[in-house]
C-alpha cells in the first residue's frame, strides 16, 4: 500500500462530517470521498480511504496498529496521558492476551441464553408503551436506548437504581470515541463522567472480590489464561467499552433499522408480513445505516509514504462501494451478504457482535408483530451531535395500536 495516498485533499474537509447539517445525511458526501481515497490532510499526516477493498485490507494488516496514542496527530490533554486504555487501542500480544480473557466470561453460550430475557424486556417496554394511552412512542427513549442498558447493566450486575446514572455516563463517554477534529462535545463533562465511572465501578470490583456474584463483573474478575489476570485498570477500560460500544452502538443500530424501515414502506411491509427477517433487517441495516460511521488505524512497516500516520477508514462510505454491492444505496432487507464491515474485521472484529445482532432482531420483530401500522413523524426527527456513534437521538413513531 506504500505510495497509494495522494498528497491532496478530498472533495471536503474530513471535519465536514461533523457538520449538523451532514449528519442526518452524510452519504453523498461519503460517496464523494470513497471515490476520491485514498487522500492526505493535515499535511500527509492523515490518510482517508472509503473504498471496500482499501479499508477491508488495512482492517486485516498486521502493520495497521491500533494505538492511535502514537500517531503523528495524537492529542493529549494532561489529564487523559494516565488513562488505561482498552484492548481496542492495543495491539498484540497485550490486545490478544487481553482479548483472550474478556472472551471467556463473554461467549456465544453467554449471549444465547440472554434470548428469553431481550425478549422479556422488549415485551415490558413496548406494553408500557401502550399502557400510556395515545397514538405514537418516541422510539429511542421508548425502546432503543433503554433496552441495551439495562442488559449491559443486568449483564454487569448494576442495580436497577443505578441504571439512570449509568445512561448519563454513556452518553458523555460516546465523544471520547470521536477522532480529533469537529466537535468534540464537553470534555469536562466527559472527565467527570469517567471520574464517576471509576469510582463506582472500583468499589464494585472491590466488593465482588469479597462476594462474588453470578454477573459478568465477576467473570471478568475471575478470568484467567496462563496464570494471568485482568488488572482493575484493564477491568475498569474493559467495562467502559462494554457500555459504551455495547449500548450507545446497540442503541442506534435499532433506531436507524426503524427509521430505513419507516423510510421504505415496501421494506415494512416485507418484515411485518414475515417477522422471521428481522435478522436479515439487522445486517442490511449494518451495511446500509451503521451505528459505527469510521474507525482508525496507525500505520507501521511502510504501509505508507512514512509511519506512524493515521489511516481513517469510512466504514459507512465502503459499506456502499458498488464495487462490492449491488445497488447501494438502495436499503433491501432480503440483500442476505454478510460482508459489510460494521463490525470492522481483523483481530479487532467486535466481541460483542453476537449481542448487537441478537438485541437488533428482536426488537425488530417485537416491532413488527405488536405495533399495528407505525409511520414516522418526520417533524420529530433529531440526530446525536455524535458523527461517529451516529443515530436518532429523537425520532417519534405515530401508530394505530400496539397489540
Amino acid at each position: 500500500m506504500s505510495g497509494t495516498a495522494r498528497g491532496t485533499a478530498g472533495p471536503a474537509p474530513l471535519s465536514s462530517l461533523g457538520d449538523p447539517a451532514v449528519i442526518p445525511d452524510p452519504y453523498p458526501l461519503l460517496a464523494k470521498m470513497r471515490e476520491a481515497s485514498p487522500f492526505t490532510e493535515f499535511s500527509g499526516a492523515l490518510v482517508v480511504y472509503g473504498k471496500y477493498a482499501d479499508c477491508s485490507r488495512i482492517l486485516r494488516d498486521p502493520r495497521a496498529s491500533s494505538q492511535r496514542h502514537r500517531s503523528l496527530l495524537a492529542r493529549f490533554r494532561p489529564d487523559q496521558a494516565s488513562r488505561v486504555r482498552s484492548f481496542l487501542s492495543l495491539d498484540a500480544p497485550d490486545h490478544t492476551r487481553l482479548r483472550r480473557l474478556v472472551s471467556q466470561a463473554f461467549t456465544p453460550r453467554v449471549v444465547a441464553a440472554l434470548s428469553g430475557r431481550i425478549s422479556q424486556i422488549t415485551d415490558e417496554l413496548l406494553t408500557s408503551a401502550g399502557k400510556a394511552g395515545g397514538d405514537e412512542l418516541e422510539l429511542v427513549g421508548s425502546l432503543a436506548y433503554p433496552l441495551p442498558l439495562r442488559i449491559i447493566c443486568e449483564l454487569l450486575g448494576v442495580p436497577p437504581g443505578d441504571q439512570l446514572t449509568f445512561a448519563a455516563w454513556s452518553a458523555s463517554m460516546a465523544h471520547s470515541v470521536q477522532p480529533g477534529f469537529g466537535d468534540q462535545g464537553k470534555p469536562g463533562e466527559t472527565d467527570r463522567a469517567f471520574a464517576e465511572f471509576r469510582e463506582y465501578f472500583s468499589e464494585m470490583i472491590a466488593a465482588r472480590r469479597s462476594h462474588p456474584g453470578d454477573d459478568l463483573l465477576t467473570k471478568l474478575i475471575r478470568a484467567e489464561d496462563e496464570g494471568q489476570r485482568l488488572t482493575v485498570d484493564e477491568i475498569i477500560s474493559t467495562l467502559l467499552l462494554l457500555l459504551v460500544a455495547g449500548h450507545e452502538t446497540t442503541a442506534s443500530l435499532i433506531s436507524n433499522a426503524m427509521l430505513a424501515l419507516l423510510r421504505h414502506p415496501d421494506q415494512l411491509a416485507a418484515l411485518t408480513a414475515d417477522p422471521g427477517l428481522a435478522t436479515q433487517t439487522v445486517e442490511e441495516t449494518l451495511r446500509y445505516d451503521p451505528p459505527v460511521q469510521l474507525t482508525s488505524r496507525v500505520s507501521t512497516g511502510g504501509m505508507t509514504t512514512r509511519d506512524s500516520v493515521i489511516l481513517m477508514l469510512l466504514l459507512s462510505a465502503a459499506n456502499r462501494d458498488p464495487a462490492v454491492f449491488a445497488d447501494p444505496d438502495v436499503f433491501d432487507i432480503t440483500r442476505g451478504s454478510g460482508e459489510h464491515l460494521a463490525f470492522s474485521a481483523g483481530p479487532h472484529f467486535c466481541l460483542g457482535t453476537p449481542l448487537a445482532r441478537l438485541e437488533g432482531a428482536i426488537a425488530l420483530r417485537a416491532i413488527a408483530t405488536r405495533i399495528v401500522r407505525p409511520r414516522l413523524d418526520p417533524g420529530s426527527l433529531v440526530y446525536k451531535p455524535n458523527y461517529n456513534l451516529r443515530g436518532p437521538e429523537r425520532m417519534v413513531i405515530k401508530f394505530d395500536q400496539i397489540r
